[in-house]
Formats: structure tokens, C-alpha cells, sequence
């Protein structure tokens, strides 16, 4: 009898585990000898490629391949964002070998090692971008440590070191001016760039407790970014470092004593992780920058970013007049930096990081153009970008049954109010901002990638209250499964009676930014309360302005000053005007990134919680360029009618719907019965997609999963 077999397992169930993970591990092996060949194909492929002219990334077979590969994996009981994420993951190994690949054959040289020197030893952050700059490369390579960025940029100057690699921008405390400065003065050129999660963590000796920390050793830059968390650390003195490295070994020794730096310092240098993730911000990312004392080529087939440092002429328009000459050619200027220029007291220069390979017409031509309109202009190199945003697949791949594998990019639909757009003839002084008179195109927001109110119908769709870790992960999943595009969840709940359920609060916002971070979605949710403003848009990518709230005057000023996508719900008995004055205040403040939602309105009529004015789109098309979506759970409060009003929405042409569902409506601490069943949303989608085309276009952002 196999051991394997019932009875042998019930009898001896250790042995039939220790079978199992003996199985386990041999198909563990079977797929990394599986990535190593593909690894070497995608070598293969870059020999070919540069030979050819085209570009080395073809996003529309990525399109083909990510499909079909999703297909498959349903066959197979393979959900589809785990099928994705592999892929994403493994495509993106293969794009960055072959451009490594192409890179090394463009440069001409064969080196068995690299000098390398950044900030900080083995444990900073620096020789973490050092490794996955380097880890597809054939070329070995050294690092050395350094104490200042000044050192590294003299290394290499002196030739000491070939390359050198910086901190040049961290997306919480922006641009570090000593790396712009360097890189001026030292001549240098840039000629790599990574950018790299930061994930910072209090470190501390085994058995420290944080109560009573007394010191605190860390780079100044990490504490800029994780000013909240040391704010909170009563009584413990800080101690700044030149490295995150140094910082760690600065504590040997010394149990009151921590450090920040990264969980893999931690383990590199034998400490423990007293707490993770502190930073202020939870998308927190730097980008290092590698230079050199000579520029290196960069083959015409990779995505290319070219800097530049500029001074124009103390006149009026003098720097319009130089950036209009890549608006002339069509370049995307990636970043705008100025600086003071030394010696010349209240005058500026300014760093430029363009998308564009000097060695392309265009942008040869542009920098031919830029010299007769500046007084000084420094190439500061060219670099293959490390921005290589994934594939993603839209939700009408997710949504229908039958995965078309031919969908391309280029097959987006056409907009749900594409066809017409009258000019409205209405005086809208109320609302000035908001009006068509004031902006005629359509305002199209983007939250983490996620567009409303472009072309193609969105869906937001989640519990009505965050009651559970669980509850929320499994919805997320589902959600994400079926093609979903916005994650939505109540954490602070406005309830008529105040001994209904009020929401979990921030303890709830943790759990639905875990499952939005988990299943890639971004994340709606309300705020009640001025005092609540800060804290949510730091983990939420869209605040909600219930309809209780509409006319709360003060918190549309507060969300008028985030830099979040804001949705204003209409009020129970708001006219239309009112909606869009409303609007006004948070446009007012300075954030013009808005949407509608029409909720329902109270009426004479009983049969439905409230009356869903389906008319209030076309209105508001006429009258306003925000987006406008549709809440038909809120609307109705029955299950059964949500899903003919959210086709009715899509008919009418409302940019998207939102709606809600629970794995157990029955048991929903909040609207259970406007909840749909999981089933439920999956025809849902499906009904929704099954007649429009299926994209698939590139994420707008590079999503650090």
C-alpha cells in the first residue's frame, strides 16, 4: 500500500505530511529550474532584438500572453490576480534582463568586476539598489562604503571607484539637493537609475523593549520620513547617522537603544525588527541614481530618460520659451527641479529628467533647439529607465467568461458620453469652478492608475462597513477577481441611530488599506470629520463626502486641501445646483480632482428606501466636466433592484456605478439587505462587460506590489 493512500495517512498522518512536503519541494524545484530557462530564452531574445530596430517591449503580446495566461489559470482553479502577479512579476524579469542584456552589447566592454561605491555598508539602502541594479547582470561587481554623498561622487571623480550609486529623490521628502549639487560640480554623468521600496523599521537588540528606548540613531533623511512615529517616542533622544548601516551598528551593545533602517539590515547585522513599516507615508519610495565619469550609450530599443541641468535669461517667459521646445517635439518632461546657481544671488537653474534618447531625431532635435533659447545647458546622461509600469488587464477581461487573448491596447471603447456634449447655456456663477463655461474638456481623475471619467466604465463595489480583517480580505479578492476596479468599505459610520454600528475607525482603515494594498486596488472611504481628513488621506486613495455631509461646509473646505480624489455624494434632498455648489467649496480650496455620485433623493414615493434620479447624469454632463458615477445600492436598499438600476446607469452614461456586497448579508452590521451576494456581483460584472470590448493598457503608475 502507498504510503500516500488513506489508510497509511490516518495511521501514520507525520509520514504522509513528510510525503507531501517532499512533493511540495520537488515542484518547488521543477519551477525555479522552469525560471532559469526562461531567464536564459529572454537572453536569447535580447540577442535578436539588437539586431532589430523596433522597441524591446512588446506591450500588445504582453497584453496576449497575460490573457491567455489568466484564461489558463482558471481552468486549472487559478484565481486570477495570483496568475497575474506571477506574471507580472516574471514579465518584468524578463524586460529588465533584456534590457541589461542590450545595455552590456550597446556599451562594448567586458569587465569581470565592477568598483562600486554608495552610502553606507552592506545593510543600507544604498547597496540594496546597488543589488538590484546589478543581480541579472553577468558582471560582477564590488561595493565599498562611504560616510557622505560628497565622498562618492570624489570616488569616482578620481577614479577611484567606476560607478558611484546616490539617493537623488524620496517621494515623502522629495529632491536631496546635495546629489544635484555633486553631480554639477564633479562633472559626472548619470548613467543608471532604480527606484526602490523604502520600508523602514525601528531595529533594536533582542529582548529591548520600546518603552524604554533612550536613543535613537538614524540618517536624517529617514527621520524626515518617519517624523510622526519619532514624534511619538517620549523621552529618546536622537542621534543622526551617515547611514542606515552605520545606525544599526550603533546600537551593539546598548538595549535602550534603536535604529532605522530596513528588516534585512536587521538580519544582515543579527538584531530584531521592533517595529515595521514607520514611515509617515505608506508608498514610500527613493530613487538612486548611478554615475560615472563618462556617459554610457543607451540602445534605441529601451525606454530611455535623458537629464539635464539649464539656466535661461532673467526675462519674463525666458523659461516658457525654453520648455515650450519640448512641448514642440512632443517630449514628456518627467521632472522640473531648480536650484540657486552659485555666485549669482536670487538666480536659478533647473534639472530636467526627460523621456527621450538624445540619439532619437526628435529629442536631438530638441536639445539642438534648446541651446539658442538658454544661457547654459549641461548634459548630465542618458540612462535606460527603470520605469517599466506592468500590463494590466481591464476589468472587462475579468468581468466576462470568454477572455478574448486578441485584445490590445489599442482596442479601448469609446467613452459612455462620447457621442454628444451639449454646451449648457445656464449662468453657473454659484459654481464657477465646476461649470463647462469655466472647463469645457471632461475632467478625467486617476487614483493609483485607475482613471474615472475616461472611456471605460468603472466599478467601485465593497461592504458597507469594514467589520472584519477577514471580511474585507475575502470581498477584496472577490472584488479583484471579477474585474472590480476600486475597493470600497466604511470605516467611520454615519448611522441615524446612535446604537447602530458606527464603523471600526482607523482600526478599519488598516484592514481595508491592507486589502487594497494586497489585491491592488485602491481604496475609497468616508470621512466624517475635519480631525479625520489627515489621517484617512494618508491611507486612502479617494475620500468620500457622504450625503449627510454634503453641506458640512467646513469638511469640504478640509478635503479641498489634500492632494486625494474626492467624492461628493448628493444629499438626501439636494436639488442639483446645491450638489455642484457643494462641489465648489472643495474646488475652491485648491483640489480639482472631484466626482459625483447621485445616491437617490427622498421623494413622495415609499416602495424604495429613496428615489434614484437616473436624469441627474445627463444634467450634470450638461453642466459640469466632473465625473459623475451612480450608488444604486444606496438609492434603493434592495439587493434585487441594484443590479437593472447599475445597467441603467451605464445606459445613461454615467461614468461608473458603485455598489456594495457581502459575503453574508444577512448577518451585515450595516445595510444588509442592499447588499449583493458574491454570485450576485460576478453576473453583475459580467452583465455589465459582456458587450464592450476588452483592453488592456499599461498601468498609469508603477506600482511598488
Amino acid at each position: 500500500m502507498s504510503e500516500s493512500s488513506p489508510v497509511s495517512s490516518k495511521a501514520n498522518p507525520s509520514a504522509a505530511l513528510d510525503s507531501l512536503r517532499i512533493e511540495l519541494d520537488s515542484l518547488d524545484g521543477s519551477l525555479l529550474e522552469s525560471l532559469a530557462q526562461r531567464r536564459e530564452l529572454s537572453r536569447r531574445i535580447a540577442e535578436h532584438k539588437s539586431k532589430a530596430t523596433g522597441p524591446a517591449r512588446d506591450q500588445e503580446r504582453e497584453a496576449r500572453v497575460l490573457a491567455d495566461r489568466v484564461r489558463a489559470g482558471r481552468a486549472l482553479g487559478l484565481d486570477a490576480h495570483f496568475v497575474t502577479r506571477v506574471f507580472h512579476a516574471v514579465i518584468e524579469d524578463s524586460l529588465r534582463v533584456q534590457h541589461d542584456q542590450l545595455s552590456a552589447e550597446q556599451a562594448g566592454t567586458q569587465r569581470t568586476s565592477l568598483r562600486l561605491c554608495g552610502l553606507g555598508s552592506q545593510g543600507s539602502y544604498s547597496h540594496a539598489a546597488a543589488e538590484r541594479h546589478f543581480s541579472r547582470q553577468t558582471t560582477g561587481w564590488s561595493y565599498a562604503g562611504c560616510n557622505s554623498l560628497r565622498r562618492i561622487f570624489e570616488q569616482v571623480a578620481r577614479g577611484e571607484a567606476e560607478q558611484g550609486v546616490a539617493p537623488i529623490e524620496n517621494t515623502i521628502t522629495g529632491s536631496i539637493n546635495e546629489a544635484y549639487d555633486l553631480l554639477l560640480e564633479h562633472g559626472l554623468s548619470i548613467v543608471g537609475e532604480e527606484r526602490m521600496p523604502i520600508r523602514h523599521c525601528l531595529l533594536g537588540l533582542q529582548g529591548a523593549d520600546r518603552s524604554q528606548l533612550r536613543l535613537l540613531h538614524a540618517h536624517p533623511q529617514a527621520l524626515a520620513q518617519c517624523r510622526h512615529f519619532v514624534d511619538a517616542l517620549a523621552g529618546c533622544q536622537v542621534q543622526y547617522a551617515t547611514s542606515a548601516s552605520d545606525a544599526v551598528q550603533a546600537i551593539a551593545g546598548d538595549k535602550r537603544a534603536a535604529a532605522i533602517a530596513s528588516a534585512e539590515a536587521a538580519a544582515h547585522f543579527g538584531v530584531e525588527v521592533l517595529v515595521e513599516n514607520i514611515a509617515d507615508q505608506r508608498d514610500n519610495y527613493t530613487r538612486f541614481i548611478f554615475v560615472a565619469r563618462r556617459p554610457l550609450p543607451v540602445p534605441k530599443q529601451l525606454p530611455c530618460k535623458t537629464s539635464l541641468v539649464i539656466s535661461t535669461a532673467q526675462k519674463p517667459a525666458s523659461l516658457v520659451q525654453a520648455l515650450l521646445v519640448f512641448r514642440k517635439h512632443g517630449i514628456n518632461l518627467a521632472k522640473l527641479e531648480s536650484r540657486p546657481i552659485p555666485g549669482n544671488a536670487w538666480e536659478e537653474m533647473f534639472y530636467l529628467d526627460l523621456d527621450g534618447n538624445p540619439a532619437a531625431d526628435s529629442v536631438g532635435q530638441a536639445l539642438e533647439e534648446l541651446s539658442k533659447v538658454t544661457r547654459f545647458v549641461r548634459f548630465l546622461g542618458s540612462y535606460a529607465s527603470s520605469d517599466l509600469p506592468p500590463t494590466t488587464l481591464q476589468p472587462a477581461v475579468l468581468a466576462t467568461a470568454e477572455v478574448s487573448s486578441a485584445a490590445t491596447i489599442a482596442d479601448t471603447p469609446p467613452g459612455p458620453t462620447s457621442a454628444h456634449k451639449p454646451t449648457s447655456k445656464r449662468k453657473s456663477s454659484a459654481y464657477r469652478l465646476a461649470s463647462r463655461e469655466h472647463k469645457q474638456q471632461d475632467t478625467v481623475l486617476s487614483a493609483a492608475g485607475v482613471e474615472i471619467g475616461g472611456p471605460d466604465f468603472v466599478v467601485i463595489a465593497g461592504p458597507c462597513a469594514v467589520e472584519t480583517r477577514e471580511q474585507v480580505m475575502t470581498c477584496a479578492r472577490h472584488a479583484r477577481e471579477h474585474g472590480v476596479a476600486i475597493l470600497r468599505g466604511g470605516c467611520f459610520k454615519p448611522r441615524t441611530s446612535p446604537y447602530s454600528f458606527q464603523g471600526l475607525g482607523l482600526e478599519g482603515l488598516d484592514y481595508l488599506a491592507e486589502a487594497g494594498k494586497t489585491y491592488g486596488m485602491p481604496i475609497v472611504t468616508e470621512v466624517m470629520d475635519t480631525h479625520q481628513v489627515e489621517a484617512v488621506a494618508r491611507q486612502a486613495d479617494i475620500l468620500q463626502v457622504g450625503a449627510r455631509n454634503m453641506q458640512n461646509f467646513s469638511l469640504l473646505r478640509a478635503v479641498g486641501q489634500v492632494h486625494r480624489p474626492v467624492m461628493l455624494k448628493r444629499g438626501l434632498m439636494a436639488s442639483i445646483d446645491e450638489l455642484l455648489q457643494a462641489a465648489e467649496y472643495i474646488l475652491s480650496q485648491g483640489n480639482q480632482q472631484v466626482f459625483l455620485c447621485e445616491r437617490g433623493i427622498r421623494t413622495f414615493e415609499t416602495s424604495t428606501r429613496n428615489t434614484l434620479d437616473l436624469s441627474a447624469v445627463p444634467i450634470l454632463q450638461e453642466r459640469t466636466h466632473l465625473p459623475v458615477i451612480i450608488d444604486p445600492s444606496h438609492a434603493v436598499g434592495r439587493r434585487d433592484l441594484v443590479p437593472p438600476l447599475a445597467r441603467a446607469a451605464q445606459a445613461v452614461g454615467a461614468h461608473g456605478v458603485m455598489v456594495e456586497f457581502h459575503p453574508r448579508p444577512e448577518e451585515a452590521l450595516s445595510d444588509g439587505p442592499q447588499a449583493l451576494r458574491f454570485p450576485q456581483l460576478a453576473a453583475l460584472m459580467r452583465d455589465l462587460y459582456r458587450d464592450r470590448p476588452a483592453p488592456v493598457t499599461p498601468s498609469q503608475t508603477s506600482q511598488a506590489t
